[in-house]
Order: C-alpha cells, then structure tokens, then sequence
C-alpha cells in the first residue's frame, strides 16, 4: 500500500496517513445546505474530498464517506440570528421547507454526477437526526459545559476553555472575541457573545420545529456535524473536511461540542479546500457574485463566453492545488478546455500505437506513471499529477509520429496513466466519453477521409481549402508518416 500524506489543519502540518482501524477509514465532509442551486465553490468541495475518497479507496483503503446534508438549523446570519434559510427560501416560493430542500438536493446530486463526483457512503439529513442532536445538548449540558436561557440551550465557551483550549483549529484568540465579538438578535439570552446555540427556541412564526425537553424549536447549526459523524463513524474517526470558510464558527464549534460531549475531538485531520474567488473576493451565495454550475452548462451568465462541459469545469478545478485560492476568470476557463482536450486526443490514441520491440524511450512512461500516482498519494496534488500528463503527451504524440518507439510495457504505461489516473483517480472522462465529442469524431473522421482522398488525386486546392477552412474554425489538422490527425487548437 502506498503511503498517503495529508496537510492537517489541527497540526498545521503535512503527515503521513494512518487510520485509527486500519484497513478501514471513516471521512466525514461538510455537504451543502440546500436552499439554492450550486455553483462553483460547492464544486470545489465537492471535487476535493471526491479526489481523496477516490485516492483512499486506488490504495487500498476500506472507506466509509459521510456527507451531510443541512436541511434545517443554518440561519440567515451564519450565527444564532435571523430565520432559517431554507424556512425563509420556503416562504418567499410558497412552498413546503422540505418540498424546498428536496428540489435543491436533487439538484445538487444531478450537477455533481455530471461533474463525476461520487456518490458517499451515507448521506444523512439534518432533520432526520433531531433525537440524535437533543442527545447531544444533553450531554453537553451533563457534563457542565452549556446552560439554558429562555427555552434556548447555549454553549459555554467561557466555562469550557476553563478546561481545554478553544480555536484550536482557527487559531483565534478568544480575548479577541470580547473586544470584537458579533452581536446578534438572542445576545441577551447568552452570558458571552462567543456562545453558540445547540438548541434555538422557535418563535412563533418559525416554520421548522421539533419538541424538546427545553422548548418546541430546532438544533442549532454545528449540532447537526458532531450528531452524525459520532453517529455513523463513532466518536473518534480519521477525517473531517469542508470548505475554509466552515473552520471558524463551523468546525471550532464542532470540535468543542465533540469535545465536550464525549472527551475527544472528533477526526484526528481536519482537511480543508481554499476558496473560488472572483476579482480576488470570494464566490458565494450571500455575496451575490456566484455562478451556479448550470450557467456554467449552458453559458448562461454574463461572465461567461460560451458554455463549458462538466469535465472542463472538474479539469479547471483540478489544476491548482485544493489549499490554493483559485480565481475564476473566462481565459482560465478556455485554457483548461484546451488542455483537457489535448489530453483527450493523446489518451484516445493510446490504441493507434503500433508496439515496437525496441523502444525508444528507456522507460520513462512507467516512471512518468509512478510519480503522477505519487503527487496525488502527497497531499492531492493534482496539478503536479497533471503536468507529467502533459509530459506523457509529448511522449505519446511522438510515438504516433513516428519520431520514438514504443515497446509493449511502454504502451500499458500509457493505458495506466489512463485508466488509473486521468479516470479513476482524477475522476476525468476524455472526449471520446462524451456524446457531443464523439459525434465530433465521427465528422471528423469523414473529412479526414475526404481529404486524403483529395491529397490521393492530388488535387491539393480541395485538400488545403478542408485544413485552411478547418483552422478558421480552430480545429488544427496533423499530417505524418501514419496520416493525419487532428487538435482543437
């Protein structure tokens, strides 16, 4: 088994991988809340943790990948103010809060299996777990770390860095908190503006509510997490992800109400993804500046010149590291369309190489397929992965030229790169995959006939009219000693 390295968040530290039940590996990831259409940072979550499951599971791992799902509890104001965001998304449309999640759940599922994300192994809701999160407030309540207020339950933040440290993942300081702390709607239920709810009190208009021992109300939004991760992977496990932007409130609230509750953290890493960005700020629903996955599909945005298939959007994302601020520009966007295409068209060639007995190569395919398999196992690092893709295509493209020989291990290296990684690993489908490129194909396969027909009877005006005419169109023809290909140029 190859060894895998992750960077920490809790050690500010790249290390080596080992499960807590080895072969057996339990990753617990933030999913969306689901009260609107996804748009390219949900993708970027998303695409990160699918890479590392996909990783885990390519080394031999037995993994167990929980993703939530947050149909109640995530309020307006991120914190302990304003409704709920679905219960507010419900009103606005007329609708049921579930008809609302429902819509938006499918929608998200429908977008990321277009993109190849995969399916996890569990996805709980948070309104299928309320017994689960009362559990858990009482707990916390037992052990002296919360108090209620006013029908609310609230943690005590002051109360529990009497004992352990808090911001241990943010690194924040608490004193910080006093002299700048938010203030929110329920301020005068709490004893600190650092306290958090694991239990609101619904007001009387508050759609969304369950009885509990303190009030008929609804769990507060971090309680969700620390429910179903103790649920479904026990109270110590190998993985907790999400997106930066959760690990201060989200995952600091977690940590201390895992903590609290049963005297362990939670995960032993915590991985995040850095944001999209546009304009250098970042993309999100309440900025107002994001472009959901479906303008993506369709070009439908102002932003955008033309539509981008799934795979290019995954190809975009994949080509800078998953702790790197990736902006979003259109030019980004054409230049990995170009760069998923060519290596669409050398993958697609693998089977034209006619194996040679003598190779020209000296081996290098299977030592370029060992060290793109070795910068995914250290820390998912893509973009290094892909740029001996690139290496490779050079190899490729001068064996289909004629210029290198090509021995049969050399070819199966080729067929690993593929398979192994661009597919598999990455998570990528060549063109070949797709239905419009394949119909692509096959027009061009026509007129590459119809060209070398041309070029049979000399008749050189009808065979550079179909190569000056294609190259108006961005499409580059190829000649060779074996005949003529073609690029997208």
């Amino acid at each position: 088994m190859r060894q895998v390295y992750f960077y920490n968040t809790l050690k500010r530290d790249k290390q080596e991988f080992h499960p807590i039940h080895d072969p057996h590996v339990g990753m617990y990831v933030c999913g969306p809340t689901v009260y609107g259409d996804p748009h390219l940072g949900h993708a970027r979550s998303a695409i990160t943790f699918d890479l590392i499951f996909r990783l885990l599971k390519y080394v031999g791992y037995k993994v167990r990948y929980v993703r939530n799902i947050t149909d109640v509890g995530h309020l307006v104001g991120d914190a302990d103010s304003g409704n709920d965001k679905i219960a507010e998304k419900a009103k606005a449309e007329q609708l049921e809060p579930m008809e609302v999640a429902q819509y938006y759940a499918n929608r998200y599922h429908e977008f990321m299996a277009k993109m190849g994300v995969l399916s996890p192994s569990i996805e709980p809701l948070a309104s299928g777990h309320i017994i689960e999160q009362i559990d858990l407030a009482k707990k916390i309540l037992d052990a002296g770390f919360a108090y209620v207020s006013e029908g609310s339950v609230y943690f005590d933040v002051k109360k529990y860095a009497e004992t352990y440290k808090y911001h241990i993942l943010s690194g924040r300081n608490l004193d910080d908190m006093v002299s700048g702390g938010r203030s929110d709607d329920y301020m005068s239920e709490k004893h600190f503006v650092a306290d958090f709810a694991l239990w609101k009190k619904a007001a009387p208009e508050h759609i969304m509510r369950w009885p509990s021992p303190w009030s008929d109300g609804f769990p507060g939004w971090h309680a969700e997490c620390s429910a179903m991760s103790a649920k479904y992977l026990g109270r110590e496990f190998d993985i907790h992800g999400g997106g930066m932007d959760l690990m201060f409130p989200h995952h600091e609230c977690e940590i201390a109400q895992t903590t609290a509750a049963y005297g362990t953290s939670g995960a032993r890493w915590w991985i995040h993804n850095n944001m999209i960005t546009i304009n250098g700020k970042k993309m999100g629903k309440s900025y107002n500046n994001f472009i959901t996955l479906e303008q993506f599909f369709k070009g439908d945005h102002q932003l955008l010149p033309h539509a981008y298939s799934p795979m290019t959007i995954r190809f975009f994302i994949l080509q800078a590291h998953y702790r790197s601020t990736l902006d979003f520009s259109a030019e980004a966007l054409d230049a990995a369309e170009k760069g998923l295409d060519r290596l669409s068209k050398a993958f697609a060639s693998i089977e034209k190489i006619i194996v040679s007995e003598n190779s020209t190569l000296d081996g290098a395919p299977a030592i370029l397929f060992d060290k793109m398999v070795d910068a995914i196992c250290d820390d998912v690092n893509s973009p290094v992965a892909i740029s001996y893709m690139f290496d490779a295509v050079k190899q490729i493209n001068s064996v289909i030229s004629g210029e290198s020989k090509a021995s049969a291990q050399d070819v199966e290296s080729f067929r690993k790169m593929r398979d192994d990684v661009f597919s598999t690993l990455l998570g990528l489908q060549t063109l070949s995959e797709d239905n419009s490129a394949d119909k692509l194909s096959a027009a061009m396969d026509v007129i590459l006939d119809l060209r070398l027909k041309a070029r049979s009877a000399k008749d050189w005006t009808t065979s550079d009219f179909i190569r000056d005419s294609l190259a108006k169109a961005g499409i580059k023809i190829k000649d060779s000693k074996t005949g003529s290909d073609w690029e997208i140029d």
